[in-house]
């Protein structure tokens, strides 16, 4: 298994451009928490229903932390924070916010989740166009793995928390 900085190094490679970098900070937020939104939405068996947030979004973060585990402890306690805020505030817009009538439509979690999906990608796609590289996910699908992490890299190199 490559280290947890061969990882951040192979991805850093197709993200030079700072107009990418930025980019990156805005999109791949957006697009971990809409696919957390999605799961979310995705009706669960009634079995599941006599334990509490119990979902698809649940059991796909914990196999996601695995991943992240076995990478770096630190970066993946990050990423336990990080995602236990985006449930919080999936579990939030639910409560206040949503649905929302759009006409005699409907908007929820689904729909948001969608509407910032695609929104999302299509700026990363920009964002990759202005570097010039194709996005990294196109050499290895783990890499959707990565971009979070790599984002929280720097958050942790400025606030000196070794990985």
């Amino acid at each position: 298994m490559k280290s947890v900085e061969t990882w951040l190094d192979e991805y850093g490679e197709s993200h030079q451009n700072p107009i990418n970098k930025n980019i990156h900070w805005i999109c791949v937020p957006s697009i971990y928490f809409t696919v957390v939104g999605l799961l979310w939405a995705i009706p669960v068996p009634s079995i599941f229903l006599s334990v509490p947030y119990l979902n698809f979004a649940t059991i796909a973060l914990v196999l996601a932390l695995v991943f992240y585990i076995r990478l770096s402890a630190t970066l993946a306690f990050g990423m336990l924070v990080l995602s236990s805020l985006m449930m919080y505030l999936i579990i939030l817009l639910q409560r206040t916010l949503l649905p929302i009538m759009i006409g005699s439509y409907s908007y929820g979690i689904l729909e948001l989740s969608i509407t910032i999906f695609v929104l999302a990608w299509i700026g990363q796609f920009i964002g990759h166009k202005i570097e010039g590289k194709k996005p990294s996910f196109f050499k290895d699908l783990q890499f959707l793995m990565i971009g979070p992490i790599w984002l929280l890299g720097f958050i942790y190199k400025k606030m000196k928390i070794a990985y």
